[in-house]
């Protein structure tokens, strides 16, 4: 990266850069162990060695400055195979482990940032949403027929809410109440002379429906508990009263 100063701004620097392909001395090295499919648990150092210096040779050919952990990479390399070319082989041995170990920690690094990368990018950044203060002002433009239609439907359902009077229920709800023993008196009293009256007479004088059904209700007590008697002559029903209406705790046999 090329960096304009002006006079006397200028400072040296330590210069780090990037090489085209490799990011450092273990990248090269794993680069170097897969392309020639080599055991990295088990790293033959001599032909490491060679493909690495013939790397290195390829950048000083191209014009590339090799940074100073690449050359310390070569020296480490080599130190490893002249500590194989001695009896005590435990050195060397725990050196060699000691390099395929970080070559497999530098493998899992490398693995872990591929996937990272699918699902992170650090080119983008999230703002946080700022808080606005909303304007509730009515920003549209209507026309005048349709307001005035609005506002008549909304004073439509305005007095829908409004509850309806008590009269307009008197014809569901509302209903005059008879008792059933009111009309066991009546039908009795029609009764009383001892002569027989037609049971259509019993519902002349009703005025309402409630008053037919205690009417009826009442008639059906009064031949339950035996005290009216109900005799068909095939056109008409007609009422007697039993003992003068007494009530009969015994039915005749």
């Amino acid at each position: 990266m090329l960096k304009i100063c002006l006079p006397g701004e200028c400072r040296l620097e330590k210069m780090s850069y990037k090489l085209d392909v490799f990011e450092g001395p273990l990248d090269l090295l794993l680069h170097l162990i897969e392309k020639n499919k080599l055991n990295i648990y088990d790293i033959q150092i001599s032909e490491l060695l060679e493909q690495y210096m013939d790397q290195i040779h390829l950048m000083q050919q191209q014009d590339l400055d090799i940074a100073g952990e690449f050359l310390a990479m070569a020296s480490r390399l080599v130190q490893i195979k002249s500590a194989m070319l001695l009896p005590k082989y435990e050195a060397a041995e725990e050196l060699r482990k000691e390099l395929s170990g970080q070559l497999i920690e530098y493998r899992k690094c490398k693995q872990v940032a591929a996937l990272l990368s699918q699902r992170i990018s650090f080119d983008n950044f999230c703002r946080e949403p700022a808080k606005i203060k909303a304007d509730m002002t009515y920003q549209r433009t209507h026309e005048p027929s349709y307001l005035v239609a609005a506002f008549l439907a909304a004073v439509g359902r305005g007095k829908a809410r409004i509850p309806p009077p008590r009269d307009a229920f008197s014809g569901i709800v509302t209903r005059r109440i008879v008792s059933v023993s009111s009309k066991i008196i009546g039908v009795m009293r029609k009764l009383r002379d001892g002569q027989s009256r037609p049971y259509a007479a019993m519902f002349e004088d009703a005025r309402d429906r409630s008053e037919l059904v205690a009417t009826f209700l009442a008639i059906l007590e009064l031949v339950k508990g035996k005290r009216v008697h109900v005799e068909d002559d095939g056109e008409y029903l007609t009422l007697t009263l039993i003992n003068g209406g007494g009530k009969r705790w015994k039915e005749e046999n």
